[in-house]
């Protein structure tokens, strides 16, 4: 079986999610659906990543959940000022619930969070 072109990292509860993941159904896009809690991004996905998000004037904050629970608890708004980059992707890799989601990842383009025009542009 070849492998989708197209990864996206998704949490099942998550209503943007399921509207992304209808959106590539409806639009035909083969993709592999990942659970982002149990299977976080890698730290080189995340640099994929975020190497898409600086393109667009984005910083590695973009990454973040910052509307989840897990962000409010840990105190994130705090301490990402005073983060670096290396080790808030460390801190992305281990915690899916913390990684903006969804989270796609193809040759043609790398998106985070789900806007449909934005995606249907980049694919």
């Amino acid at each position: 079986m070849a492998t989708a072109k197209v990864k996206v990292y998704q949490y099942a509860k998550c209503s943007t999610c399921r509207d992304a993941l209808a959106f590539l159904d409806k639009k035909g896009i083969p993709y592999e659906a990942l659970p982002i809690v149990e299977q976080p991004p890698t730290v080189a996905e995340l640099k994929t990543m975020l190497a898409s998000v600086k393109e667009r004037g984005g910083t590695f904050k973009k990454l973040f959940n910052t509307s989840g629970q897990l962000y409010r608890e840990m105190g994130m708004s705090e301490k990402l000022a005073k983060m670096s980059e290396p080790e808030a992707l460390a801190l992305l890799s281990k915690h899916g619930m913390l990684v903006k989601r969804p989270f796609l990842l193809s040759k043609n383009a790398n998106l985070v969070g789900f806007k449909a025009d934005e995606w249907k542009k980049a694919l």
